[in-house]
């Protein structure tokens, strides 16, 4: 049996080769893209980039923080710890931490140190010069990835409001949306009451093929207008693109105890993955389930 990727050593292994790769590149006077693409291909065959110096307390942190990140249990624990004697703006270091924390409360705590890191690293001249370019820049990402577990856990905590400002910041700051907050704010917003959140993700994301997308666009339109061309039309289409999170939502099949960690477009596991979030947003929202069901009835019995 081939083994199984691990997602987060592929994260930093990428992460290492983009910062190894920048170095490398830094001081070089290409003069066309050609010329460099030519010469990274020439570094690739011997062997990959050398390793970039780690020449500021922050760099040698983060190099241990993705050690961090590799490892597990109390290893992991305290390779972060080390990552933060080192340096108190290793944002990477500090997420680390809140994942291990037993309560939500100490959670949260750490992912706002998490954040404030992110943001003495980066420095305020970033920010005002750098938004809509966020995660190009792999020096961008552990900020992001504290903004992101500052966000979930403000949602799980019952902040929904504060969480949605987080979530839309990440938006403002990355448009491009590398880790799939439209998705999220998608499924969430019947649940917290806020449909001017997806109003606004439609006008910026329209056309998006996900389910998380697709299926949230015609509950919204349930909840706007109620039953009609315009909500029935966007619900068949929803079905169309995946027809497995009608079964899932309406109880006919059982949610698996663990998320997939991975889904492809129109697949169960996608459905899965929408289910898991946006269920509560369905039950909510008075007559929604049982218009899903007349339509999956319907749709099912041509």
């Amino acid at each position: 049996m081939a083994k199984k990727l691990d997602p987060m050593a592929m994260r930093v292994a990428m992460e290492r080769s983009l910062i190894d790769t920048r170095a490398l590149v830094q001081n070089k006077n290409f003069e066309s893209l050609e010329e460099a693409n030519a010469y990274l291909q020439e570094v690739l065959k011997e062997g990959g980039p050398p390793p970039a110096p780690a020449d500021t307390p922050l760099k040698r942190a983060q190099q241990i923080a993705y050690d961090a990140m590799e490892a597990s249990g109390r290893r992991r624990v305290v390779l972060a710890r080390r990552a933060l004697e080192v340096s108190e703006d290793c944002a990477d270091a500090w997420v680390l931490l809140a994942e291990e924390q037993r309560s939500l409360k100490a959670a949260l705590e750490y992912a706002q140190k998490g954040v404030a890191a992110g943001e003495r690293a980066l420095g305020e001249e970033y920010f005002e010069e750098g938004v809509g370019c966020f995660w190009g820049d792999v020096d961008t990402r552990p900020y992001m990835r504290a903004l992101m577990l500052y966000a979930d856990i403000l949602w799980a905590v019952g902040d929904k409001d504060e969480a949605i400002e987080v979530y839309q910041k990440m938006l403002r700051l990355n448009p491009g949306d590398n880790q799939g907050v439209r998705h999220i704010l998608a499924m969430g917003f019947a649940e917290a009451d806020r449909d001017d959140v997806f109003e606004a993700l439609l006008e910026e994301y329209e056309g998006d093929p996900m389910a998380a997308f697709m299926y949230s666009e015609a509950l919204w339109l349930f909840r706007k207008e109620g039953a009609g061309s315009s909500a029935d039309a966007a619900l068949d289409e929803a079905m169309e693109g995946n027809p497995f999170v009608p079964r899932y939502l309406l109880g006919r099949r059982k949610l698996p105890a663990r998320l997939p960690d991975y889904h492809g477009l129109g697949d169960r596991d996608e459905a899965v993955a929408y289910v898991s979030n946006a269920r509560k947003g369905w039950v909510v929202t008075q007559g929604a389930l049982a218009w899903l069901k007349s339509r999956f009835l319907a749709r099912s019995s041509r």
